[in-house]
């Protein structure tokens, strides 16, 4: 792969990014919660998500998540489902401790980032017509796959960071003047991300 394809590659996958999406959301409601080093778990299971989904969309499963239209429609809505069921019990939360009311474990926080990732199977479409783009068939396949999926994987962490470091800047800024609205807003925020993903189209 030349650098000249790399570099249209990589403008692309920025392009993606910008708009953000219900992981960015989920890790912007974590990093509120569970502060930024702890919502890396978060990061890390969207992430994973991410690598299968390149991993199935390598292997031709875009095809048959096409084909099966009924597949696809409850693995999307049992991750709306998931995430609004969590932003309505911390919305309506009466603890006044926002921490006491997030997920508390590195586990928990690495399962939700990674349904939440996984609920879009969309996703494996989007790589399934993005990654032919930028591959040439005169080329060993296996080294421009690894070249584009570490890509895509470095620029959506390192803007999962961003909003999640953002997020917890001005969480502790805040949170004396404003704390008791914390669990409102990071359920509100978790409800949005369900309507992100609801909503998500990646033709």
């Amino acid at each position: 792969m030349s650098i000249e394809v790399w570099l249209v590659y990589f403008g692309t996958v920025l392009a993606f990014m910008f708009p953000p999406g219900a992981s960015h959301i989920l890790m912007l409601s974590n990093s509120i919660g569970s502060g930024f080093r702890k919502s890396i778990a978060t990061a890390c299971g969207d992430l994973t998500a991410n690598f299968l989904q390149m991993t199935a969309a390598s292997i031709g499963l875009a095809a048959s998540l096409q084909s099966s239209q009924q597949v696809f429609e409850v693995i999307k809505w049992t991750g709306v489902a998931y995430l609004v069921y969590s932003g309505l019990k911390l919305f309506f939360s009466n603890q006044s401790s926002l921490k006491a009311s997030q997920p508390r474990t590195i586990r928990s926080l690495y399962w939700q980032g990674f349904i939440t990732s996984a609920s879009n199977p969309k996703a494996i479409i989007f790589f399934a017509a993005l990654f032919p783009q930028f591959i040439s068939l005169s080329e060993p396949l296996l080294p421009q796959f690894i070249v584009l999926s570490i890509t895509y994987l470095i620029v959506d962490g390192l803007f999962l960071c961003f909003y999640g470091r953002s997020a917890a800047f001005f969480a502790k800024k805040f949170q004396s003047s404003i704390g008791q609205y914390f669990n409102k807003i990071s359920g509100s925020l978790l409800i949005a991300a369900a309507v992100i993903l609801g909503f998500k189209n990646v033709d």
